[in-house]
């Protein structure tokens, strides 16, 4: 007798078509974990071994699938919970980053800001002292019959400044002047400390407001130690200026 095999897209999967399918998928998610976490004892009763002509499958009825859908969606919230955890945390370091380079880039424009204050400063040439001689007055101590400068009080030894930002020209002997040192300031003007009794600076050397560059004395043409402090348009004699007037219009209170 004859049998004829059903055919057709409508024919149904046989027993251990269905089983052997279901068996996959769990294999499946027993290799990630997650049917080895569910060890209720419901789980259990869902879960059964057939055997078959070919191998041992499992089925799994609709309860289990359900158990292992809610696990898998907890532990893809709990990945996402981490993710997201993770990137709040990458994003506080970057804005702790970016508030600390800030922070940092204020405060070096501020140092730069005061170091350019400072080096634009300008200073008395001798601290604590005041002018003993005033700029033109007149006498025969001076060949030109007037006084070029201006005299500082100051005893022998005294500390002698750079009253602002320049660079050294002249060091060296001056004639009636003794031991002098002449400087070019920043904004084209010159200085002139005389009489000194040391030098502490040499030509092209640049200097600071109220570093040392050497000590008052009494050389040269003098009654005297003081400092005698000339500011000029040139480094040469005769185009002196007033340099009280000169200090007092760049901040000196002298």
């Amino acid at each position: 007798m004859a049998f004829t095999r059903a055919t057709g897209k409508h024919r149904r999967p046989s027993r251990m078509q269905r089983t052997t399918a279901r068996a996959a998928g769990v294999a499946a998610l027993t290799t990630t974990g997650v049917i080895g976490t569910l060890s209720s004892p419901a789980l259990a009763a869902d879960i059964s071994a057939e055997q078959t002509a070919l191998t041992p499958v499992i089925t799994i009825g609709d309860s289990v699938a359900a158990q292992i859908d809610a696990q898998a969606a907890a532990q893809q919230q709990a990945a996402d919970e981490a993710e997201a955890k993770q990137k709040a945390e990458e994003a506080a370091r970057k804005k702790a980053a970016e508030a600390a380079k800030k922070a940092r880039e204020a405060k070096e424009r501020a140092a730069r800001e005061a170091e350019r204050k400072r080096l634009n400063t300008f200073v008395s040439p001798v601290s604590g002292s005041y002018v003993s001689t005033s700029y033109k007055a007149g006498g025969a101590l001076w060949s030109s019959g007037s006084h070029t400068g201006a005299d500082f009080h100051a005893s022998s030894g005294t500390s002698v400044r750079s009253v602002g930002m320049g660079t050294v020209v002249e060091a060296g002997w001056g004639g009636a002047y003794g031991n002098q040192i002449v400087i070019k300031m920043h904004d084209g003007t010159y200085t002139q400390y005389a009489h000194l009794s040391s030098i502490g600076v040499s030509v092209g050397q640049s200097v600071t407001p109220g570093q040392q560059i050497g000590l008052s004395g009494a050389t040269g043409n003098v009654t005297g130690p003081h400092l005698h402090l000339e500011a000029r348009t040139t480094a040469e004699y005769g185009s002196d200026l007033d340099p009280v007037a000169y200090l007092r219009s760049r901040g000196v209170n002298v």
